[in-house]
């Protein structure tokens, strides 16, 4: 017997993103492994919304997504999704062609960016060495993203469309019969006959489960860890920095600093853990470009982003597999993304017609379908 129309396999943002879309559509219910959602990737982003970062996709569907972000429903939250913070893409002297190709791209695809001076970016951001920093793309309309306010909104008007979650239910088994899947877990049999594959990090595992080829999905650990930015007292206001060929990053975090390796490291699917060697250069990194005293860490954390080749979002039906939906490989833009493509995954499994906006910006399903890594 079906329980409900759509059956969503993951609670992180790209799960219930999706889920609140779909319940405008028809019954949906969110099956999520952990006993809170939102526990792996989506808790432990550094939060940006910036058009500048990811491929040429990535940063369609970001703009995409600006105007919710922005505008939400009403009663979709009660403060702002965005606060003002602005990225600096910085670079050395011997980054200088990488800089300049990256200003052209972000230009010419109508990223408002402003080419400016290591001394103009060490204005910005005092810690900056000038003898370090040659230049910078400044990008001031990047914000910071309430993350857990997102995730609320989003489980608030899943709940109020009649959408359900079932946490710790994590699937152990997965198969298709009589026109339904059937998912079994801790919590029960569940059935559907579409079911939506946004278990992250675990995707390939869950398709394998099904009888479904796999992508070839790569969780990736990305480590990150906040100081205290002694000699420094107020950075609230400074911007993110971001080495152009992403080295490291860091950016304000209430009132100390967050900091990252930028390590794409491969891993299992697994609760990640930092290591001390990432942690090291991740200092290492930010103190060669700032004066930044690191006397000790307040805290360290470890997150897994997952990648297919292209780098790209997989949001499509699985040709193979009657039913079977991938939102899969969010790599390090899940938050960032998560408006437009949960719109995408909607109108793709209920094929309605692609969103015009996603057209104007020249965002196309085939950009997204997983055929494209089978060809």
């Amino acid at each position: 017997m079906q329980d409900v129309d759509f059956l969503i396999i993951g609670g992180g943002i790209a799960g219930v993103s999706s889920a609140y879309e779909l319940a405008a559509l028809g019954r949906v219910r969110v099956l999520e492994r952990e006993s809170h959602l939102g526990y792996h990737s989506t808790g432990r982003s550094a939060a940006l919304y910036t058009e500048s970062y990811g491929n040429a996709v990535v940063r369609r569907l970001t703009r995409a997504s600006g105007p919710f972000f922005r505008a939400p429903p009403r009663g979709f939250t009660e403060f702002p999704i965005l606060q003002q913070r602005g990225t600096l893409l910085i670079a050395r002297e011997d980054q200088r062609e990488a800089l300049r190709r990256e200003y052209e791209e972000l230009r010419a695809t109508g990223v408002a960016v402003n080419l400016i001076d290591g001394a103009a970016a060490a204005g910005l951001v005092p810690a900056l060495r000038t003898e370090y920093v040659s230049g910078a793309l400044y990008e001031s309309q990047a914000q910071d993203v309430d993350v857990e306010l997102l995730l609320r909104g989003y489980v608030r008007g899943l709940k109020a469309r009649g959408g359900e979650i079932v946490q710790g239910a994590g699937v152990n088994r997965l198969e298709y019969r009589a026109g339904l899947w059937h998912a079994f877990t801790e919590r029960g049999e569940h059935t559907a006959p579409i079911v939506v594959n946004a278990s992250g990090a675990w995707a390939d595992e869950l398709a394998g489960l099904a009888g479904v080829p796999q992508l070839g999905l790569v969780p990736k650990r990305r480590t990150a860890l906040t100081v205290a930015p002694i000699p420094h007292e107020d950075v609230r206001h400074w911007p993110a920095v971001i080495d152009i060929d992403e080295e490291f990053y860091f950016k304000p975090e209430g009132g100390n600093v967050l900091l990252s390796p930028a390590d794409e490291t491969p891993s299992a699917p697994c609760d990640a853990m930092p290591e001390e060697w990432d942690v090291a250069v991740a200092i290492d990194r930010v103190q060669r470009a700032t004066d930044f005293a690191v006397p000790r860490i307040i805290r360290q954390w470890a997150g897994l982003r997952t990648f297919v080749a292209d780098r790209a979002l997989v949001i499509g039906y699985e040709p193979q597999a009657s039913g079977f939906f991938w939102l899969a490989a969010q790599g390090g833009y899940g938050i960032q993304t998560s408006a437009a493509a949960a719109r995408a995954a909607a109108a793709l499994v209920t094929r309605q017609a692609w969103p015009a906006d996603f057209t104007a910006l020249g965002l196309r399903p085939e950009h997204l379908a997983p055929e494209r890594l089978r060809t």
